[in-house]
């Protein structure tokens, strides 16, 4: 996962809509406070770039992606799908990270929270050419592959391996979906079989729900297919006070690219309200792959030192702050 540190890292900074020029200046605000060179180049995706140059994604955004050591995105708007999407398949990012961490001063359900989703990026419902009108209304295909479910179960069962983190739980829906999900399933306990020293279990999608919220504690690492990653990351981010404070992470060959799970949020954008905190817990991702492991543990104690405190904190948090309120707060707390 981590790439070789480096004396200086070329880190392509996608904005976005809404919200996200503002959470953005924040963590680049903080990560400029860290010992480390990095030079940002700036460009454009979202519903304001579709606006302006007619596509919602360049090819020139991609292109600056691709020769970046990582990406930071902000957040888009109705476009997400044509963009989001897009850069994860164009670039091959088939591992999306999630986690889920009860903080301080947050409405969490629990302050034993601790658990990742890792989610298959590539494939199952979110395939736009798949997805067609019909005369009688509209169909869209699902599609499995053993290659890709294969190679995120794999990837999941390496991260629990590499965290010391002791069970994987696979998630899907395999009784219905006896085909697909069926082949999830067998791929999953084969996989497993590879990594003795790590207990598993698999749970159908509609249980996981429900277990994410009478016992949050019991899982560590998730693993599933696309779109029921993409649900339960969002229940996770209920469980512990909201999305302000889940980040993710897109991992593949030719790229990474780490965001906040939140989306563009207009009806708050530009009244400095937005809660940093996701984006900046994205940007300690962003450090951990870089291999800036010393850094990211220091970002990250800044921020809980923050929370614990409770002095300076966001709508969302019960507080009155702005953005760059926090963000100075986290600076000073380095």
């Amino acid at each position: 996962m981590n790439t070789s540190k480096k004396d200086n890292y070329q880190i392509a900074v996608i904005p976005g809509d809404g919200i996200g020029s503002e959470v953005m200046e924040a963590a680049i605000y903080v990560l400029d406070a860290l010992d480390i060179d990095f030079n940002y180049i700036y460009a454009e995706a979202g519903d304001e770039c579709l606006k302006k140059n007619g596509a919602a994604l360049p090819d020139k955004t991609l292109d600056i992606i691709r020769n970046a050591d990582a990406c930071l995105f902000g957040a888009a708007g109705e476009t997400a799908a044509d963009v989001i999407v897009k850069i994860r398949q164009e670039l091959k990012m088939f591992a999306n990270l999630r986690p889920v961490k009860s903080y301080p001063n947050t409405q969490s359900l629990s302050d034993k929270i601790d658990f990742i989703i890792v989610r298959e990026n590539t494939e199952g419902m979110y395939i736009a050419d798949e997805e067609r009108y019909t005369d009688e209304g509209a169909v869209a295909k699902r599609i499995i592959t053993r290659e890709a479910e294969e190679r995120i179960i794999n990837y999941a069962f390496k991260y629990a391996k590499e965290h010391n983190k002791s069970k994987v739980t696979g998630v899907h829906k395999a009784n219905v979906l006896k085909k697909s999900d069926g082949l999830f399933k067998d791929i999953f306990y084969e996989v497993a079989e590879k990594y003795p020293e790590i207990a598993t279990e698999d749970y159908y999608v509609d249980a996981t729900a429900m277990y994410l919220i009478t016992r949050p504690e019991d899982f560590e690492v998730i693993v599933t297919t696309n779109l029921f990653g993409d649900i339960l990351s969002d229940e996770g981010a209920g469980l512990v006070g909201g999305l302000g404070l889940i980040p993710s992470a897109n991992i593949g060959k030719d790229g990474a690219l780490f965001e906040p799970v939140h989306g563009s949020a207009p009806d708050i954008a530009g009244q400095g309200k937005a809660n940093p905190i996701a984006m900046m817990l994205s940007a300690i991702m962003m450090l951990r792959y870089l291999g800036e492991d010393e850094a990211a543990d220091k970002f990250d104690a800044a921020i809980l030192k923050v929370l614990n405190d409770g002095n300076i904190l966001t709508g969302d948090l019960g507080g009155l702050s702005t953005t760059m309120e926090l963000a100075e707060e986290v600076k000073n707390n380095l």
